[in-house]
C-alpha cells in the first residue's frame, strides 16, 4: 500500500494536477492582489505613454537668433532658409550684441551670424557663416549644429542648381538613412520600451511575490506536501509568464496604433524572442527571491541587476559603442542587450538572421542556466 501511494503521488497525472492547482492558485492571487495588477498592467501602460509621448531625442523648433548684417540677396536667401525650416524658431535681428544677450539668458539655443562682407566673400568663393551653439547640453548642441549645417548646405545646393558658383566644386552629397527614413527617435525608443515592460513584469514582480511568500512562510507550508520543487517553480512561473505576454501585446498594439512604428520582421520570430527574454527575466526574479527571501532586499537587488542595466547599458537609450571598454565588456553579460538588438532589428530592419540567430541563442542559454540555478537554489532551501 505504501509503495502504491508513493507511485500515485509521483505519477505523471498526479504531478500535472498538482502543477495545475498551483497555477490556478497563483492566478487567483494575482487577480486579488492590487500590487500585482498595478505592476503587471497599470505600470506598463504608464511607461508606454510616458516614454512614447514624453521621451524624444528629436529636436524641433529650436530657438535661434539669425543676425543678418548683410542685406544682399544671397544673405537674405540664406536667412530665409533658416526661417522656412521646421527645425528652427528664428528671431531675425541685425545686432550681434542683442543675440549674445539672448544666448546668455537661454532665450535662444544658437546664433547664426551672417557677416557684413558675406556677399563680397561669397563672390570670391570663400564665404563664412558663424554658427554659435549653447553647449551646456553637448548632445543637444551637436544636433543643433548639424541642423544648421544642413540648412546652409541646402541653401548652397539651391544656388548651385540656379547656376551660381559655389565653393567646393560640383560634387553633391546625397545622404539616406536606412531603416529609419523619417529620422524619428520613437522608432527605436518604443521597441526598446518593450524591454523595460518585460523586465518589470518578469523580474521585479516575480521577485517581490516570491520573497513575500518566503516572508509569510507559505512556501514552507508547500514544502511539507508532496509537491515537488519543479512543480512549485512551474506554478509560480506560468501565471507571470502569461502576464508578461499581456504586457508584450500591449506594447505591440501601442507601437502599431499609437506611435505608428514600422514593423518589418516576422511576428513569430519576435514573439519567440520575447518569450525567451521573459523566461530570462523570470529566472532572474526567482533566483534573487530564492537567495534573499526578503521583499525589500529582493526589490532593490532586482532593480539594480535588471531594470537599471536595461535602461542604461542595453543600447536602449545610449550607444554601446560609445561607452568605455570595461563597460562594453559588462554589457555582454546583460540579457537586455541582446533583446534590444533583436527588437530594433525586427522592427526596423526585418528578419536579418545573422543578427537574430546569435542573440537568440544567447538568450536561450541564459534562460536555461537561470532556471537551472533557481531549481538548485530552491532545492537547497528544502534541506
Amino acid at each position: 500500500m505504501t509503495v502504491a501511494t508513493t507511485i500515485g503521488h509521483n505519477s505523471f497525472p498526479a504531478r500535472w494536477r498538482r502543477t495545475l492547482c498551483l497555477i490556478v492558485k497563483e492566478t487567483r492571487q494575482i487577480v486579488r492582489d492590487p500590487s500585482s495588477i498595478a505592476i503587471g498592467i497599470v505600470l506598463p501602460v504608464v511607461l508606454i505613454l510616458l516614454f512614447g509621448y514624453g521621451l524624444s531625442l528629436d529636436v524641433t523648433d529650436v530657438p535661434v537668433a539669425v543676425v543678418l548684417e548683410d542685406t544682399s540677396p544671397a544673405a537674405t536667401e540664406l536667412a530665409a532658409s533658416f526661417q522656412l525650416s521646421h527645425y528652427f524658431d528664428v528671431q531675425l535681428m541685425t545686432s550681434m550684441a542683442r543675440a549674445e544677450q539672448l544666448m546668455l539668458g537661454r532665450k535662444v539655443d544658437g546664433i547664426i551670424r551672417i557677416r557684413p562682407d558675406f556677399a563680397r566673400t561669397l563672390s570670391l568663393g570663400s564665404a563664412d557663416v558663424q554658427v554659435l551653439v549653447h553647449g551646456v547640453d553637448a548632445n543637444h548642441a551637436r544636433i543643433v549644429q548639424g541642423y544648421a549645417q544642413g540648412a546652409i548646405g541646402q541653401w548652397a545646393a539651391r544656388r548651385a542648381a540656379q547656376g551660381f558658383k559655389v565653393a567646393g566644386g560640383p560634387v553633391n552629397v546625397q545622404g539616406r538613412m536606412w531603416f529609419n527614413e523619417a529620422n524619428e527617435s520613437r522608432y527605436f525608443l518604443v521597441p526598446g520600451l518593450i524591454v523595460l515592460v518585460m523586465t518589470l513584469i518578469g523580474a521585479l514582480l516575480t521577485a517581490l511575490v516570491m520573497a513575500r511568500e518566503w516572508e509569510r512562510g507559505t512556501l514552507e507550508a508547500l514544502f511539507v506536501t508532496p509537491v515537488r520543487t519543479d512543480e512549485i517553480l512551474l506554478g509560480k512561473t506560468v501565471p507571470y509568464f502569461v502576464l508578461g505576454l499581456i504586457g508584450f501585446v500591449l506594447c505591440l498594439l501601442a507601437a502599431k496604433f499609437l506611435f505608428h512604428v514600422p514593423f518589418r520582421g516576422s511576428l513569430i520570430v519576435l514573439t519567440g524572442a520575447s518569450m525567451l527574454y521573459l523566461l530570462v527575466a523570470l529566472g532572474i526574479g526567482l533566483l534573487i527571491s530564492s537567495a534573499v527571501k526578503s521583499q525589500f532586499a529582493a526589490s532593490q537587488i532586482t532593480i539594480f541587476v535588471t531594470f537599471l542595466p536595461a535602461v542604461m547599458l542595453s543600447g536602449f537609450l545610449f550607444d554601446i559603442s560609445s561607452m568605455p571598454v570595461l563597460v562594453r565588456v559588462i554589457t555582454y553579460l546583460l540579457p537586455a542587450r541582446y533583446y534590444v538588438t533583436l527588437l530594433q532589428t525586427l522592427f526596423l530592419a526585418g528578419d536579418i538572421w545573422p543578427v537574430i540567430l546569435p542573440n537568440t541563442v544567447v538568450l536561450a542559454f541564459m534562460a536555461a542556466l537561470l532556471l537551472l540555478l533557481t531549481k538548485r537554489a530552491t532545492r537547497k532551501s528544502l534541506e
